[in-house]
C-alpha cells in the first residue's frame, strides 16, 4: 500500500511538473539569464511587450476590458527557457492563438510571470513563495544555467501585486478578469485579496478590483503551513474567497484532471469549489494515463471557449459556464447549489459542442 501511495505521489508530481513545459523560443535567452518577472501584454501570434510603469505599450489600452493569466509551478522551465503563452500546442492543446478571440473582442490580454521563482523541484517550495518571502527556499530564483540566486525580500504575491498596481495605474476600463492555473490559482486569489485590501484602504482605484476570477484545475497542497499560522493553504483561500465575494468578485472554477485533488498530494478543497460557479470538465479525448494533458486542458479549454457561445445545459433553457458566459449568469451559478458536469462534447477538444448537466454539489 505504501508503495502504491508513493507511486501515485510521484505520478501526480510529474504531471504538475510537466504542465510547466510550454512555449520555447518566444522569449530570448536573456529573459532567463537574469531575474525577470511581472506583467507582459500580448498581441496576436504570441507577440508581446513587457509592461513598464509610465511607458506606453503597443498591446495595452487603459479603457479596454482585460484578461490576465497566471501560471503555476514551473519546475525545470528556466533551463529549457520555457514560458507559458497563448499557444498551447505543446501542452496538448490546439495549435491556435488562444488570445485571438479576446483581442478581437477588444480585450487587453496579459500574463503575470513568476516563472523563475516557481522553478523549484518541490511544489510546496514554489507554493510558499506566493505567501511569504521567508519560506523553505526564501525567494531564490533560477537562471538559464539552472543555478539558483538569492531573491528579493518580498513574496511573489507582493511582487506581482506591485507589478499589477503600477502598470494598471490610471486604468479606466469596466472589467478585469484574472485566471490562474494549478498553483497559479492561489496566486490569483492572493493577488485579488491584496487588490481588495488596497481598494478598501483607499490606495487603489476600485476599477482595478477584478470583477471575475477563474480557478483552472486548481492545486492546493496538503497540511498546515507555519507561514500561515498553521493553517492549510486551501483553508486560507476559502477565507479570502468568502470575503472577496462580499466585495462583488465573481469566482468560477474548473476541474479537468484527478491530479490536483489526489489525497496523497493535493487538497481537493471541496468546500471552496462549492463557493464558486463550479464545472467538472471531462476531456475524454485524452486517456486516463494522460493526466498531464488533462491538467493543462483547463487552461486552453477556458481561453478557447471565449470563441463560442456559452454552452447549453441538458434539459434546461439556462446556459452553462464558460469564459463567454455573462458575469450575471456566472454569479447566479456561483450563488446556486449545483455544479455543472460535462455531458456531451467530451470526445472533442473544440468547446463549441460542449453541453453540461446540473448536479448537486
Amino acid at each position: 500500500m505504501r508503495y502504491v501511495q508513493k507511486l501515485l505521489v510521484s505520478v501526480a508530481l510529474l504531471v504538475l511538473t510537466l504542465s510547466a513545459q510550454a512555449a520555447t523560443g518566444v522569449f530570448p535567452k536573456s529573459t532567463f539569464d537574469n531575474l525577470d518577472y511581472g506583467l507582459y501584454w500580448f498581441g496576436f501570434g504570441d507577440s508581446w511587450q513587457k509592461a513598464v510603469p509610465g511607458q506606453s505599450n503597443a498591446y495595452y489600452s487603459n479603457t479596454k476590458p482585460t484578461i490576465i493569466y497566471i501560471h503555476g509551478w514551473q519546475n525545470g522551465s528556466s533551463l529549457v527557457q520555457s514560458r507559458e503563452t497563448f499557444n498551447r500546442k505543446d501542452a496538448g492543446g490546439p495549435d491556435l492563438d488562444l488570445a485571438n478571440s479576446w483581442l478581437n473582442a477588444g480585450y487587453n490580454v496579459g500574463i503575470l510571470y513568476w516563472n523563475q521563482f516557481a522553478d523549484e523541484g518541490e511544489v510546496k517550495d514554489a507554493e510558499a513563495k506566493i505567501w511569504t518571502a521567508t519560506g523553505p527556499r526564501a525567494m531564490r530564483w533560477r537562471n538559464s544555467a539552472g543555478v539558483y540566486s538569492n531573491g528579493p525580500s518580498q513574496s511573489a504575491g507582493d511582487l506581482l501585486f506591485a507589478s499589477y498596481r503600477d502598470n494598471l495605474a490610471g486604468y479606466n476600463g469596466s472589467n478585469i478578469r484574472i485566471a490562474g492555473h494549478s498553483l497559479g490559482n492561489q496566486m490569483a486569489i492572493v493577488l485579488t485579496k491584496k487588490i481588495s485590501d488596497a481598494v478598501t484602504a483607499g490606495t487603489m482605484n476600485s476599477k482595478l478590483l477584478p470583477k471575475r476570477v477563474a480557478l483552472l484545475d486548481p492545486f492546493y497542497s496538503n497540511y498546515a503551513k507555519s507561514y500561515l499560522g498553521n493553517k492549510w493553504v486551501g483553508e486560507v483561500c476559502r477565507t479570502y474567497v468568502s470575503e472577496l465575494k462580499t466585495k462583488g468578485v465573481i469566482f468560477e472554477a474548473y476541474r479537468s484532471s484527478a491530479v490536483t485533488s489526489t489525497i496523497f498530494v493535493g487538497d481537493a478543497n471541496t468546500n471552496l469549489m462549492k463557493m464558486t460557479a463550479y464545472t467538472e470538465l471531462k476531456p475524454q479525448y485524452f486517456s486516463t494515463a494522460q493526466q498531464t494533458e488533462k491538467h493543462n486542458a483547463a487552461v486552453w479549454h477556458y481561453l478557447w471557449s471565449f470563441s463560442f457561445n456559452a454552452p447549453a445545459i441538458t434539459g434546461s433553457s439556462l446556459l452553462g459556464l464558460s469564459a463567454k458566459t455573462t458575469d450575471t449568469r456566472t454569479k447566479d451559478l456561483m450563488n446556486g447549489t449545483q455544479k455543472l458536469v460535462h455531458n456531451l462534447g467530451v470526445n472533442t477538444k473544440e468547446p463549441s459542442d460542449d453541453t453540461f448537466t446540473l448536479q448537486n454539489r
